[in-house]
């Protein structure tokens, strides 16, 4: 399933790695990144309404999706952000702000990080930073989000496991599985979605405490999250990404973990006042 009214474009962001990015619209630029075990058209209910006044780029994730990445690639969010710098580069913007819901997210925080220039606003959805949950884990994490633990085993393990029946698996995570399900039942990118829980697992908490303290950022930036959510146990969901991002303002929705698709039309209105101080128009993005 594409998103209706975009097209397709494929950018090449390293040897092997090719992103599938869906565009519509003009205006400042926005890059939407998605979640696991999604695809960029979770984007659906909000892209079409966005590009109407913005330049709208909905990316899948390396691996996920129709984007590819060979076997032994990183998975880390660091190579991952670089992956969406790349696409965005390509696409003309030098300068954008980027939204992201679940591993997207966590894509999106690394990328406003590590490329403070680039990035005019940031909005995570449904997620706290990667090294702070991993710092936190309790029974109650472990019973709820088992497939983080799951997912990041080695050998090959939860790839054949997963393949005997994929849709059994992955559907129970998403509020419609139509529009993802030809590319969670190959392969590859069964193996991609294992690749990046590893990651997350191993690299990428490890280089947030490296930056913990040390780094900051600096944008305009949106946390929302659902109540019904995994989040909705959590006791400071604002105060944690303010650590990393002194000037966060967020609230809960009345939903689960998907308010992109559960709540489009709040969801839309809270990234419209994001956008609306986050972007500083450049010659390049005009």
């Amino acid at each position: 399933m594409t998103l209706p009214g975009f097209a397709q474009q494929d950018v090449e962001t390293e040897p092997g790695v090719r992103i599938r990015a869906h565009v519509a619209g003009s205006g400042p630029p926005v890059l939407l990144l998605h979640g696991w075990p999604q695809t960029s058209a979770m984007w659906h209910a909000i892209a079409p309404d966005l590009a109407r006044d913005h330049t709208v780029v909905a990316a899948d994730l390396r691996g996920y999706g129709a984007s590819t990445a060979p076997s032994g690639a990183r998975f880390d969010k660091r190579a991952m952000a670089r992956d969406q710098l790349a696409v965005m580069a390509a696409l003309g913007h030098e300068r954008f702000a980027v939204v992201g819901h679940d591993r997207g997210a966590r894509c999106a925080y690394r990328l406003a990080l590590d490329h403070p220039d680039a990035v005019t606003g940031l909005a995570v959805l449904d997620v706290l930073p990667t090294g702070d949950v991993v710092a936190g884990v309790d029974a109650a994490f472990a019973l709820s989000a088992w497939h983080w633990f799951f997912l990041a085993q080695p050998g090959g393990v939860p790839e054949r496991m997963i393949l005997a029946d994929p849709d059994a698996f992955f559907a129970r995570y998403v509020p419609d599985p139509a529009p993802h399900r030809e590319a969670w039942r190959r392969p590859e990118v069964v193996a991609a979605m294992c690749a990046d829980y590893r990651a997350g697992a191993t690299v990428d908490a490890a280089d947030d405490d490296a930056d913990r303290g040390r780094r900051r950022i600096g944008c305009p930036t949106l946390v929302l999250w659902g109540a019904a959510g995994p989040l909705g146990r959590a006791p400071d969901v604002v105060g944690t990404w303010r650590r990393w991002a002194p000037a966060a303002t967020g609230r809960a929705l009345a939903c689960g973990h998907h308010p992109a698709e559960e709540r489009p039309a709040e969801t839309l209105a809270e990234l419209r006042r994001l956008l609306g101080r986050s972007f500083s128009p450049t010659e390049n993005d005009r």
